[in-house]
């Protein structure tokens, strides 16, 4: 398996496994009409791969055999609470694939994009309720911080917790 950054071609794919995850890891926290809605065709066009600018975000994706298992996506934080610190903003890894490590090898691929970027803190929402998620969050290092947000994310309202983790020690 190959992290590499994502290109535009990789537009569907992406889409594919973001729809193909919130169908999976969202049933039961979202309404099923809205979720067997979903379409990777829909999704596709809003993702842009073409820029460089480090204001951006950026995405890392898991490929094997020219398909795309996976994807990370990282950026400075949308925060102002947390103005320094870069955003974890995705991570999803297709159904079908979970509990390989796929999503440990984004996320470290993400921390080092991070720390290239100069962070040293990051933070990510977390679905409420996705217990799936926050379990494999906290065995990571990551923290609530008690921060909650409601947010309209593809349509649909959606309330979300905020986690914090270090990215590097302090020398």
């Amino acid at each position: 398996m190959e992290i590499r950054p994502a290109v535009p071609e990789d537009a569907l794919a992406v889409a594919r496994v973001h729809v193909q995850s919130w169908q999976a890891a969202y049933r039961g926290l979202l309404p099923d009409e809205y979720l067997d809605a979903l379409r990777p065709e829909d999704r596709a066009p809003h993702y842009d791969f073409t820029h460089t600018d480090p204001a951006t975000p950026n995405t890392l994706v898991a490929v094997e055999t020219d398909e795309v298992l996976g994807f990370a996506t990282t950026m400075p934080s949308r925060d102002e609470t947390l103005a320094n610190y870069g955003e974890l903003s995705a991570l999803y890894v297709a159904p079908e694939h979970w509990r390989k490590g796929i999503g440990t090898m984004l996320i470290a691929a993400a921390y080092k994009h991070l720390v290239r970027r100069g962070y040293r803190d990051a933070l990510l929402w977390i679905l409420a309720g996705n217990t799936r998620a926050e379990h494999f969050y906290q065995m990571d290092g990551w923290r609530p911080d008690g921060v909650r947000r409601s947010e309209t994310v593809w349509g649909v309202t959606v309330d979300e917790l905020r986690y914090v983790r270090r990215l590097m020690q302090l020398d």
